[in-house]
Protein backbone atom coordinates (compact mmCIF):
# COMPACT_ATOMS: atom_id res chain seq x y z
CA UNK A 1 0.00 0.00 0.00
CA UNK A 2 0.89 3.34 -0.60
CA UNK A 3 0.66 6.35 1.72
CA UNK A 4 1.55 9.66 1.66
CA UNK A 5 2.37 12.35 4.54
CA UNK A 6 2.35 15.30 4.66
CA UNK A 7 6.52 17.26 4.98
CA UNK A 8 8.10 21.11 5.68
CA UNK A 9 10.55 18.81 3.90
CA UNK A 10 11.94 16.10 1.60
CA UNK A 11 12.63 13.56 4.35
CA UNK A 12 11.14 11.38 7.05
CA UNK A 13 13.03 13.33 9.67
CA UNK A 14 11.81 17.12 8.48
CA UNK A 15 8.96 17.82 10.59
CA UNK A 16 4.97 16.85 9.14
CA UNK A 17 3.00 19.20 7.57
CA UNK A 18 -0.25 20.52 8.68
CA UNK A 19 -1.52 21.56 5.92
CA UNK A 20 -2.32 19.40 2.98
CA UNK A 21 -2.72 21.49 0.13
CA UNK A 22 0.04 23.88 0.48
CA UNK A 23 2.25 21.29 2.17
CA UNK A 24 5.85 21.56 0.60
CA UNK A 25 6.27 17.96 0.34
CA UNK A 26 4.72 14.89 0.21
CA UNK A 27 6.61 11.96 1.55
CA UNK A 28 4.72 8.28 -0.58
CA UNK A 29 6.19 5.22 1.29
CA UNK A 30 5.66 1.97 -0.34
CA UNK A 31 3.93 -0.28 2.75
CA UNK A 32 5.07 -3.30 1.09
CA UNK A 33 8.40 -2.71 -0.32
CA UNK A 34 10.07 0.09 2.24
CA UNK A 35 10.39 2.48 -0.50
CA UNK A 36 10.54 6.45 0.03
CA UNK A 37 9.88 8.95 -2.66
CA UNK A 38 9.89 12.51 -1.68
CA UNK A 39 7.78 14.83 -4.20
CA UNK A 40 8.15 18.49 -3.72
CA UNK A 41 4.78 20.07 -3.99
CA UNK A 42 4.80 22.29 -7.06
CA UNK A 43 0.87 23.70 -6.35
CA UNK A 44 1.67 25.07 -2.93
CA UNK A 45 2.17 28.28 -4.12
CA UNK A 46 -1.05 28.88 -6.13
CA UNK A 47 -3.69 31.47 -6.35
CA UNK A 48 -6.36 28.75 -6.07
CA UNK A 49 -7.44 25.06 -6.16
CA UNK A 50 -4.47 23.45 -5.08
CA UNK A 51 -5.91 21.29 -2.93
CA UNK A 52 -7.88 19.64 -5.31
CA UNK A 53 -4.71 19.58 -7.72
CA UNK A 54 -2.59 17.83 -4.81
CA UNK A 55 -5.60 14.98 -4.29
CA UNK A 56 -4.77 14.39 -7.83
CA UNK A 57 -1.31 13.97 -7.67
CA UNK A 58 -2.18 11.39 -4.68
CA UNK A 59 -4.63 9.29 -7.21
CA UNK A 60 -2.28 9.44 -10.05
CA UNK A 61 0.40 8.18 -7.63
CA UNK A 62 -2.09 5.29 -6.48
CA UNK A 63 -2.22 6.45 -3.03
CA UNK A 64 -4.46 4.52 -0.15
CA UNK A 65 -3.62 6.30 3.14
CA UNK A 66 -2.99 10.44 3.73
CA UNK A 67 -1.39 11.86 6.98
CA UNK A 68 -1.85 15.10 7.42
CA UNK A 69 -2.91 17.64 9.91
CA UNK A 70 -5.92 18.87 7.90
CA UNK A 71 -7.67 18.73 4.78
CA UNK A 72 -9.68 21.33 3.30
CA UNK A 73 -13.62 20.68 1.79
CA UNK A 74 -12.79 20.62 -1.85
CA UNK A 75 -10.02 18.03 -1.28
CA UNK A 76 -11.56 16.23 0.68
CA UNK A 77 -14.41 15.83 -1.31
CA UNK A 78 -12.04 14.37 -4.15
CA UNK A 79 -10.26 12.05 -1.93
CA UNK A 80 -12.97 10.53 -0.67
CA UNK A 81 -14.54 9.92 -4.14
CA UNK A 82 -11.30 8.52 -4.66
CA UNK A 83 -11.38 6.10 -1.59
CA UNK A 84 -8.14 7.21 -0.08
CA UNK A 85 -8.05 7.14 3.49
CA UNK A 86 -6.99 10.45 5.56
CA UNK A 87 -5.74 10.10 9.26
CA UNK A 88 -4.98 13.54 11.02
CA UNK A 89 -1.52 13.77 12.68
CA UNK A 90 -1.08 17.23 14.58
CA UNK A 91 1.94 17.93 16.82
CA UNK A 92 5.40 18.89 16.59
CA UNK A 93 6.81 15.79 15.26
CA UNK A 94 8.31 14.49 12.40
CA UNK A 95 6.87 12.78 9.41
CA UNK A 96 8.71 9.63 10.50
CA UNK A 97 6.47 10.21 13.75
CA UNK A 98 3.66 10.24 12.03
CA UNK A 99 4.54 7.54 9.98
CA UNK A 100 5.32 5.18 13.35
CA UNK A 101 1.83 6.41 15.08
CA UNK A 102 0.00 5.41 12.01
CA UNK A 103 2.07 2.05 11.63
CA UNK A 104 0.65 2.06 15.25
CA UNK A 105 -2.90 1.99 14.55
CA UNK A 106 -2.73 5.67 16.86
CA UNK A 107 -3.71 7.91 14.52
CA UNK A 108 -7.85 9.34 14.13
CA UNK A 109 -8.99 8.43 10.82
CA UNK A 110 -10.87 11.52 9.70
CA UNK A 111 -12.27 10.43 5.88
Amino acid sequence: MIICITAQGPTLDTPAEERFGRAPYYIFIDTDSNGIEAHENRFAAGAGGVGPKAAQLLIDRGVKALISGQVGGNANEVLTAADIAMYSYRGNGTARDAYEHFKNNALMRTG
